[in-house]
């Protein structure tokens, strides 16, 4: 998919998620509507959800809700793309996770990543992690994409 079809798509998307979380105030009802909307829009989707800050466990994330094959259950702060995201605050964007020294393979068939920092109120709250089966899936594109979408939907 090129860039300016993934745009629209992202338009028509971020749209139809404005709509549906409107109002709503349970972050994990949110959570959950925005991984089935996003899964199911993108084809090169392969796993989409939301691995949440452990409230006990200090510098911990913890499944949330997700589309996809079983997710791993935790992930330390700084290993793997969804730790490093957490740990930094920052979106990362992998093109091929097999080539990366930290990463853990929750399912193999996973190759590229993107993993999206929640922030609410400057605190990290969870991060949205998206996989996919084929190499450099995630580009710019969908960084801004899913930036936004988590501003819009949480703030």
């Amino acid at each position: 998919m090129d860039s300016a079809q993934k745009r629209k798509k992202y338009q028509n998307i971020t749209k139809s998620i404005a709509a549906v979380t409107a109002g709503e105030e349970n972050i994990i009802a949110k959570m959950a509507t925005i991984s089935c909307l996003l899964k199911s829009e993108f084809d090169y989707y392969y796993w989409c959800g939301f691995y949440l800050v452990d409230k006990v466990k200090q510098n911990q994330l913890v499944i949330g809700p997700y589309q996809g094959t079983l997710g791993c259950l935790r992930i330390p702060f700084g290993k793997g793309v969804c730790g490093v995201a957490a740990k930094s605050e920052q979106t990362q964007v992998v093109e091929n996770v097999h080539e990366l020294e930290n990463h853990i393979a929750c399912d193999a068939a996973s190759t590229s990543e993107i993993v999206v920092p929640l922030m609410i109120n400057g605190e990290l709250h969870a991060v949205l992690d998206v996989d996919s089966t084929d190499v450099a899936s995630f580009n710019d594109v969908d960084k801004q994409a899913l930036e936004n979408i988590l501003k819009l939907a949480f703030t």
